[in-house]
């Protein structure tokens, strides 16, 4: 008896206890999660402090921004061409580099351009809180380029998104409608630079992960800011003597804009997208935080109220796109059942027809 009874309760706690495996994983994913964070903070802060006039007081973020494609192009093309550290696409040809890959470095240029130049007019928690109109922005493109469907259900959660980033808009105590104009233009940007990669990339079977990217896109993106820097901030910069490059300021900050490239390659590749995204939800509130708590930037209740609404939009609109990706995954996995079943049911026809011709001949 008393064997009997101890069976059910060893089984039981083997079944709860996870094995090593499991363990390291969850670890590393949160591991991925945590560098992410760290990174991506980091640079918006750095950021933040090398534009504000109040800090370093360097408004030029044509140039910053410059330095980091002159910076990335440099050390993707050491690991591509020296250390071979990642294979290059054998599909990317002339042809596709000049239709597909340009327009999307031109997207990508301007949209860092504009995201840099908002820092000097606004604070880091607004401007989070305007990054929550990415969804809006994304699926609004995507309708109109007939990569998504248009969904009544959807665009209302879109309305709920934008009102209650409008609400966090009006409720801003230092709101700037040259700093608020810039940052709506870089989300506009993203958001088209992520379609078109959906649209001229990925639909060719084309996949990069961030060091190709870097390798393919950071001197377009270098090329096409050349134009713009050397008519509006080199003759400024020309003119202001006292200036003085600091390497290290500019080297950490562009090390900071690689690793984090490298960072968004470990966290999408060895967990998902859904990840991220939850990732950056924390992301947020830490830097809204910051931004009141450290930096002192005044974050009122009118504030948190809309982008307390915006972000339970964003949230419920992920829930929706997990939903309808598990259901398309099931779908395909009953279709190839489907399929198994159907190859099983002529397999054995066959048999059975093998039999009888048997019999009949041995008949």
């Amino acid at each position: 008896m008393g064997a009997a009874t101890d069976a059910p309760t060893t089984s039981a706690s083997s079944t709860t206890t996870l094995s090593p495996s499991i363990i390291k994983k969850i670890v590393l994913s949160y591991t991925y999660v945590a560098i992410w964070i760290f990174l991506s903070f980091t640079v918006i802060v750095y950021n933040k402090y090398i534009l504000d006039q109040k800090l370093y007081n360097w408004p030029y973020p044509i140039s910053l921004t410059l330095i980091h494609m002159g910076f990335c192009s440099s050390i993707a093309a050491l690991l591509v061409r020296v250390f071979h550290v990642v294979d290059l696409p054998t599909s990317m040809s002339p042809r596709l580099y000049l239709s597909s890959v340009v327009p999307i470095g031109a997207l990508y240029s301007l949209s860092l351009w504009l995201s840099n130049s908002a820092y000097i007019y606004l604070s880091v928690s607004f401007i989070q809180m305007l990054k929550a109109l990415m969804p809006v922005a994304v699926y609004s493109i995507g309708v109109l380029f007939r990569k998504d469907s248009f969904k009544s259900s959807t665009m209302g959660n879109m309305l709920a998104i934008s009102f209650g980033v409008a609400i966090a808009a009006y409720g801003e105590a230092k709101f700037d409608t040259w700093g608020v104009l810039l940052q709506l233009g870089a989300v506009a940007f993203e958001a088209t630079r992520l379609v078109l990669i959906q649209i001229l990339l990925t639909s060719k079977g084309i996949s990069l992960n961030p060091i190709t990217s870097l390798y393919y896109v950071a001197p377009c993106c270098f090329v096409f800011l050349l134009i713009p820097w050397i008519t509006v901030e080199l003759p400024i910069l020309k003119e202001n003597s006292t200036f003085h490059f600091d390497y290290f300021i500019f080297g950490t900050n562009s090390f900071c804009a690689f690793a984090l490239n490298l960072a968004v390659f470990l966290l999408v590749g060895k967990t998902s997208a859904l990840t991220m995204n939850v990732a950056g939800v924390v992301k947020d509130w830490l830097l809204i935080a910051f931004s009141w708590s450290v930096i002192k930037d005044t974050v009122t209740l009118v504030n948190l109220f809309g982008y307390g609404l915006a972000f339970l939009g964003v949230a419920y609109y992920n829930h929706s796109k997990l939903k309808a990706l598990r259901e398309k995954e099931a779908a395909e996995r009953k279709d190839e059942e489907g399929d198994d079943e159907e190859s099983g049911r002529l397999l054995d026809q066959r048999e059975e027809d093998v039999i009888t011709r048997r019999n009949e001949s041995e008949g």
